[in-house]
């Protein structure tokens, strides 16, 4: 039980650390995915 609270709180350190590299990656993908869909809708 301690292993596993002891990676959860690593996982969480890791996620507060990184959470602008989180959303600035994830607003890139989001974009492409919908550049590809308006792409196709429009083609």
């Amino acid at each position: 039980m301690q292993t596993i609270n002891a990676g959860m709180r690593s996982l969480n350190l890791l996620v507060t650390i990184n959470w602008d590299r989180l959303l600035y990656v994830s607003t890139i993908v989001l974009a492409l995915f919908f550049g590809a869909y308006l792409g196709s809708a429009l083609h």
